[in-house]
């Protein structure tokens, strides 16, 4: 049997899978060929901050047929590692050196692994594990109906709720971020049990504080809430009347920026004669970055009408972070934690200090951050950060995963997306994994079913406005919503669901994302759909925090395994218009059917377009995994 020099993925080279912790052993193995003469061999390894690398003998050990295992067992501090290794032999000295995957091949030069080490006291909120995430724009999802007090006169108010949301720049009272369609907390409050039903344990909401535009990134009033969801009294009875319903709520903090027209900056003078655009002696003047008062500021991404904070300011560190701090006010009212914007261009300090302020309130307090890519070896602000170390972030919204199963489910290869798994979870701290947002479908992003349904999406917000999908794209957009569904909700993390995702609803991007829930013109089917994987989430203790076990991978379809200590639980997809059969551990073959076919022996038939959910309660110990078991 031929064997690869290392695989990082496989307990026989590394006996822990994924991050460890600080203080942790951790045990390395190269194995080689008896033909490879080998006179020593070394692990390399360099800690990121860090120019010189360490050269660690490695240790001959017991042969596997004419293999020998090399190994050593390490321990390290809390940062981001990058390892490979090289051995000297009759025929010279080679390196070994990951490829695209985790596996190590004999070369000259190449890539290194990345092992993640995060602080031993790195801990995240239970409450959220195996639940199941709400993401609700406020003015969108549900209207009370209910009177407002002290509307400013510049809003336009859209009585029409099925409208389709303005996409002008400048059409008069009524343009792009300036309709409001008036959804509010009551409106929240009274669809309580609908969200209930499809097993929701969170609702995320983006922002609620005073604001000037529809979607409220441009913060006017961080201690206010905007007079068009209601007031505190409103607020806090959502807060009590979700509690009772077992349901959480998590704001939207938007720290990089505030609003040009606001209580701050002022640029208007809607709050009067203060703020920095106009007062340089103002409280509120360290807070942004004036290179020429006061029309020259930086402003976020260019766009004027957002000018930029200075996080590292301590006037702003502390009106954010302190005692009597934003962070702190709101989670006293029974917030729950809070998701922060473009969390990336927050600088660290920031990040550390928010986080104890999260956590002052309650260590089951949650702290989610908006990061695109591997948020382990992002690079921002001219470093790598930290966020998912034990000091800063519980979690982040999963981009990686959404990528991952939208591009398999319109025509990508499973080894493709079974390998953007495992790489994030090679490289996640398991309990920030047990808490990832696992979203397919946000506010900045074409709806889901649009995603899935077409290929091309018009730049121009005219083009996008007067694009409507055929028949024939709508039923396509909902059979590969179905299957990205099934994967959202059983791979590791928490699936999140966008409102009026579960609906059938679609439209391009900002802001056709936007448009207000379809109440009463539903598909029902795809309702009762995301109901039916709720309630199977709610029912498997497995995908609380039980590993992730690959199973199988064609070109097209694909199957893994969700395991802990009571149960397994195997999902099977078949992307292909065509019937297809796998073959699946034989252990399966009297499995509960909660999806799919029952399974005949060994095999497994999926439906075109199809999927299964199989469930067995284990007879046999817990097991971490290995590739190849």
């Amino acid at each position: 049997m031929q064997y690869y020099p290392f695989d990082s993925r496989n307990s026989l080279y590394k006996d822990k899978f994924g991050a460890i912790a600080e203080g942790e052993s951790l045990r390395l193995r190269l194995l080689l060929h008896r033909d490879a003469c080998v006179h020593n061999a070394f692990l390399i390894i360099r800690k990121d901050e860090e120019t010189a690398p360490h050269y660690i003998e490695l240790q001959p050990k017991e042969w596997l047929e004419d293999y020998r295992f090399y190994d050593t067992e390490l321990t390290m501090d809390e940062g981001l590692y990058w390892y490979s290794f090289k051995y000297t032999s009759d025929h010279g000295t080679f390196f070994v050196t990951k490829t695209a995957t985790s596996l190590g091949i004999v070369s000259v030069e190449g890539e290194n692994w990345q092992l993640t080490v995060y602080s031993k006291n790195f801990s995240t909120p239970d409450w959220l594990k195996g639940g199941l995430i709400y993401q609700i724009f406020p003015d969108r999802f549900a209207k009370s109906g209910e009177s407002k007090n002290n509307v400013p006169e510049d809003r336009f108010i859209c009585e029409d709720w099925e409208k389709q949301p303005e996409f002008r720049q400048n059409n008069g009272k009524c343009s792009l971020c300036n309709d409001y369609y008036c959804g509010d907390f009551k409106g929240i409050e009274q669809k309580l049990d609908y969200l209930k039903s499809l097993g929701v344990s969170c609702i995320y909401i983006n922002p609620i504080f005073e604001a000037h535009s529809n979607h409220r990134y441009n913060t006017a009033d961080y201690m206010k809430i905007d007079c068009l969801l209601g007031n505190e009294k409103d607020f806090d009875s959502l807060i009590k009347k979700a509690k009772k319903k077992g349901i959480s709520i998590i704001l939207d903090g938007v720290f990089s920026h505030t609003g040009d027209d606001s209580i701050y900056f002022n640029k208007y003078k809607r709050y009067g004669d203060g703020g920095a655009f106009s007062n340089f002696d103002s409280p509120y003047h360290s807070w942004y970055k004036f290179y020429n008062f006061p029309h020259g500021y930086h402003a976020w991404w260019g766009v004027a009408t957002l000018p930029e904070t200075v996080e590292e300011d301590p006037s702003f560190n502390e009106f954010i972070n302190g005692e009597n701090g934003v962070i702190r006010h709101w989670l006293k009212k029974g917030v729950k934690g809070w998701r922060l914007d473009v969390a990336d261009e927050l600088p660290d300090v920031f990040l550390d200090n928010l986080r104890k302020a999260v956590k002052a309130e309650g260590e089951e307090n949650y702290l989610l951050g908006e990061v695109w890519e591997d948020a382990t070896n992002k690079i921002s602000y001219g470093s790598r950060r930290k966020f998912l170390r034990g000091n800063q972030l519980d979690a982040v919204m999963n981009y990686p995963f959404a990528n991952a199963i939208v591009d398999f489910v319109k025509g990508g290869n499973a080894d493709t997306f079974m390998n953007s798994i495992l790489s994030i979870l090679e490289n996640y701290p398991k309990c920030s994994i047990d808490v990832m947002m696992n979203h397919i479908g946000t506010h900045d992003t074409a709806r889901i079913l649009t995603r899935l349904a077409t290929d091309d999406c018009p730049q121009d917000r005219a083009l996008q406005a007067s694009r409507v999908l055929t028949h024939e794209e709508y039923e396509r957009g909902l059979k590969r919503l179905y299957l990205a569904a099934v994967l959202q909700y059983t791979l590791p993390g928490v699936p999140s669901l966008y409102y009026g995702d579960e609906t059938g609803l679609h439209g391009f991007s900002d802001p056709f994302c936007r448009g207000t829930y379809p109440w009463g013109k539903e598909n029902k089917h795809l309702l009762e759909f995301y109901r039916q994987l709720g309630a199977i989430r709610r029912e498997c203790s497995a995908f609380k925090e039980g590993i992730f076990i690959p199973v199988f991978t064609g070109l097209g379809e694909l199957a893994f395994i969700r395991e802990d200590e009571k149960e397994k639980i195997l999902i099977a997809v078949n992307r292909y218009d065509g019937e297809v059969i796998i073959d699946i551990p034989s252990e399966f073959s009297t499995a509960k059917i909660l999806f799919g076919n029952i399974p005949q022996e060994d095999k497994l038939t999926l439906s075109p377009q199809g999927f299964a959910i199989l469930k067995i309660k284990k007879d046999v110990p817990y097991r971490l995994y290995s590739k190849g078991q």
